[in-house]
């Protein structure tokens, strides 16, 4: 490809944006973090910003590396992303908890279940690529299911709910996107949508008869070992508020911090339940509520506004490539984005159960701040390739 080219059909606005919205973040977790009280103790509000210069760097790398020959070791990089994975489980960093995600390499420490979704995406999007006449064979789908399985198994045993319900979304897109059959979608919409739909009403009427016996069998597969005990317990606290004092407690405060910053906010470093820390996990899981709380609903809008056009603008390159490589890539980029800012946004707001998952370019973390980072230069990447009409089938 003609460097030149390269040059004029890079997307500024993209790049841009992404930018604009991760120094936002780097902003927002000052506050989070109280730089303004004590700067000495800013210690993850430095980091994010060198993660920041590291992400810029990879995001361009991503973006000039040609996405097909990345694509190439598609295998090497699912070898390692289950090394990765495994090696989290024997050597990973336990927080005290009983719950191991860090894996020290050097003197950093990654979460591997993180970058296992950009792993996952490269792994896929090249595997249905080459599969692609095949991929309603039944067999060839079977095996494609237990390559996604494998990884999200080990995300789970560490345990992550949050990048194993991620993984398996990021996949799902790319599969059906890469001309999965419609029986297979009909079948399984015929499955979840009036199940759904039953549970919704359920939980409506406050009855709870079908969500009673739902959490049983929960509670059943709890106690032999099968799912960790603070599914359930984050479940429970959706349903019924004062099951965990802790888990509804984080989400009562931060839609109190949401609805307390009215139309244009407190101010930066003003928001009464940021800055007196009774707003738990500020600078990560419940971001939003600094921005509600600090920046009002404009300061939301903009946000939201801002990660919605880098969305949108990742599903408009999806759609315009020339050539399915690269269509699955930038989709499974978008489902991942898209995915992430749904669900923080809805465990922030109260919509959704605590499932602890980041808002991408805004939440504290290095891992996560590296990996969307990496997914927009994938997709920044794809947009240089030769596209066709919008129009074009």
């Amino acid at each position: 490809m003609n460097l030149k080219r390269e040059y004029r059909a890079f997307d500024y606005w993209l790049a841009l944006a992404v930018i604009a919205v991760s120094i936002m973040g780097i902003i927002i977790i000052g506050s989070a973090t109280k730089i303004n009280l004590n700067p000495d103790l800013s210690s993850v509000y430095s980091r994010q910003k060198l993660w920041f210069l590291v992400g810029l760097i990879l995001m361009l790398a991503a973006a000039f590396v040609d996405y097909h020959f990345i694509a190439k070791f598609y295998i090497p990089i699912y070898l390692l992303n289950l090394v990765l994975l495994i090696a989290v489980l024997f050597f990973g960093i336990d927080d005290g908890s009983g719950v191991t995600r860090d894996l020290k390499i050097g003197p950093f420490s990654i979460l591997p279940s993180e970058f296992s979704k950009i792993f996952m995406i490269i792994y896929l999007a090249k595997l249905i690529d080459k599969l692609q006449e095949k991929i309603n064979n039944i067999f060839i789908l079977a095996a494609i299911l237990f390559s996604i399985l494998l990884p999200v198994y080990l995300i789970m045993k560490q345990p992550s709910l949050s990048a194993s319900i991620v993984t398996l979304v990021i996949s799902a897109v790319i599969i059906f996107v890469g001309g999965l059959d419609f029986r297979y979608i009909l079948a399984a919409l015929l499955v979840t949508g009036p199940a759904s739909l039953i549970i919704y009403l359920d939980i409506k009427s406050e009855e709870y008869v079908i969500v009673g016996k739902v959490l049983e069998v929960l509670e059943s597969l709890t106690k032999s070992g099968v799912l960790p005990t603070h599914w359930l317990d984050r479940i429970n606290t959706w349903i019924y508020p004062g099951e965990n004092l802790w888990l509804s407690y984080q989400v009562k405060q931060s839609i109190h911090a949401i609805g307390s910053g009215q139309l244009t906010g407190k101010g930066l470093y003003e928001g009464k339940l940021n800055q007196y820390s009774y707003l738990p996990a500020s600078e990560n899981d419940f971001i939003f509520a600094v921005i509600g709380e600090e920046f009002g609903f404009v300061g939301c809008l903009v946000v939201l506004a801002i990660l919605f056009f880098i969305i949108i603008k990742c599903m408009l390159i999806a759609h315009k490539s020339s050539e399915p490589l690269g269509k699955l890539m930038a989709s499974g980029v978008s489902a991942m984005l898209a995915f992430q800012t749904f669900v923080n946004i809805g465990v922030a707001t109260g919509v959704l159960p605590n499932t602890g998952m980041a808002l991408p370019f805004i939440s504290a973390g290095g891992s996560s701040m590296l990996i969307t980072m990496i997914g927009v230069g994938l997709v920044l990447n794809v947009g240089m390739s030769r596209q066709k009409s919008f129009f074009e089938e």
